[in-house]
């Protein structure tokens, strides 16, 4: 297993196959792209989990795009690379790390001392909530 940087461009199909794959395959390019940071985590040479990290404001960093594989879910992998964003947000004098969730899954998020807030919207018949952690 390896966790390295990657460009926008390779996050792209797995974002696509995992969070929206029946909407357009544009839907998944975010027009921040270019001023974020993505990674990827790797098993084998095979990409099995992409995150995207962008600063939102002073020491503050959202991760979003946030995808496993279906098949590798429940393997520690997204737990792994969430760490490993975390650990970076830190290094890089982020102080608040926020994420978009879908309420169904949460409780992973929670499980990493994400807070659960009060702020919640709807995006394609699915409601998200904003999540939050001070590191």
């Amino acid at each position: 297993m390896e966790i390295k940087s990657i460009s926008a461009e390779e996050t792209w199909s797995l974002r696509h196959k995992v969070m929206w794959p029946n909407m357009p395959f544009d839907f998944v390019k975010l027009p921040e792209d270019p001023n974020g940071n993505h990674f990827g985590l790797f098993v084998n040479n095979e990409l099995v989990s992409v995150a995207s990290l962008f600063k939102t404001g002073t020491g503050i960093a959202q991760f979003r795009k946030f995808a496993t594989k279906t098949e590798m879910q429940g393997k520690g992998y997204g737990s792994k690379l969430l760490l490993h964003l975390m650990a970076f947000a830190k290094e890089n004098d982020f102080h608040t790390l926020w994420c978009n969730a879908r309420v169904d899954k949460t409780d992973f998020y929670k499980k990493f001392g994400m807070v659960e807030t009060e702020e919640t919207y709807m995006k394609q018949n699915i409601k998200f909530v904003i999540l939050r952690k001070v590191l």
